[in-house]
């Protein structure tokens, strides 16, 4: 079959056009046989809806109720908007199929049981106001915050976050550690994520235009920043040069993610591992680059004691390089699309 984009999407659409079976249960089943890697989907047909999520749980999906009706949504809170009842997450290797009979269930028989949730979802992507592996994301990074507190003490007069992400994590570090909790950044609501931007340019300009200090607040201060990741190191340069402008005393970083050395191959344009600042620099290397006076991640094993993934129940291969499935580097998203035609 012929393909119009790069997308995944359309990948999984032209496999179920192709997909062998009687039953939309046996297509979708024909196409789990044949992938590997993250994807939650929704299906609609006229008179159907299927709902599928691939065998290791990597992205989220949810099942609740609305008006004697079903629906699903990668996230709860998209059911506390529409004024639905939550029930539960879709289990790992489930396909959920609402005709005119109701719903019914199935899970495909390849399932392992293993679990491998992206555990990215909790410390940045999911809305903090969503339950997602049976925790409030919120309470998760409060908790990712205070464990970071632990792990990277400082003697300092503020504990701030960079909004929006890291404001629960911030909150907890400032309740364990005692230090007064303040907002010290105001964030433009009108620029996206940075990190995903094509362009270097496109990025350096976001943040340019994603921050303003409240300086009555920040000025003579020693600063605890807490940040939630550092992917390229595109922000928190920006971020540490805004605050010492304001009149920061001192600024110190703590992320509340382990260093990002991996490139994501579940379904994430993060970056290349050549752009990845944690992949190609020491700590003390990356704390000069940001211009911090100190600079602490979160331990591995500190995160995992958090969201208790104690059961390889994540996927933490941006920090650690342990992929869930095997990875083909050659055959990349990357990789394809800057391949000129093979010659003949």
């Amino acid at each position: 079959c012929s393909f119009t984009s790069t997308t995944d999407t359309e990948v999984i659409a032209q496999m179920l056009a192709h997909a062998v079976g009687a039953t939309w249960e046996e297509r979708v089943f024909h196409c789990m046989r044949q992938l590997e890697g993250a994807y939650s989907i929704v299906i609609q047909t006229k008179d159907t809806m299927i709902a599928a999520r691939d065998p290791l749980g990597i992205r989220p999906l949810c099942l609740g109720k609305l008006n004697g009706g079903w629906i699903v949504a990668s996230e709860s809170c998209a059911l506390d908007h529409l004024g639905a009842e939550y029930l539960r997450e879709v289990d790992p290797g489930e396909v959920i199929i609402v005709d005119s009979n109701g719903l019914h269930t199935a899970t495909w028989s390849g399932r392992t049981g293993r679990r491998a949730l992206c555990v990215f979802e909790l410390i940045y992507f999911a809305r903090p106001d969503s339950i997602m592996d049976g925790q409030l994301v919120h309470s998760a990074r409060q908790q990712l915050g205070a464990q970071l507190a632990k792990e990277h003490p400082v003697e300092a007069d503020l504990v701030i976050g960079i909004p929006d992400s890291s404001t629960a994590a911030a909150v907890g570090y400032a309740q364990e550690s005692g230090i007064p909790y303040s907002e010290g950044l105001i964030k433009n609501r009108y620029v996206g994520r940075t990190f995903i931007e094509p362009e270097q340019r496109l990025r350096d300009l976001g943040v340019r235009q994603k921050f303003n200090p409240l300086v009555e607040v920040i000025q003579g201060k020693r600063l605890v920043v807490v940040d939630d990741s550092i992917v390229r190191g595109t922000t928190t340069p920006h971020v540490v040069n805004l605050l010492r402008k304001g009149g920061a005393k001192e600024v110190h970083m703590r992320v509340c993610a382990p260093p990002i050395k991996h490139p994501c191959f579940m379904g994430v344009d993060m970056a290349s591992r050549e752009e990845l600042l944690a992949a190609n620099n020491t700590l003390e290397q990356i704390r000069e680059i940001v211009g911090a006076d100190s600079l602490g991640y979160l331990t591995v094993e500190g995160l995992m004691k958090v969201v208790g993934g104690t059961n390889g129940g994540f996927c933490d291969a941006c920090f650690t390089g342990n992929y869930p499935v095997p990875i083909q580097l050659e055959l990349s998203k990357f990789a394809l699309e800057h391949t000129g035609p093979a010659a003949d």
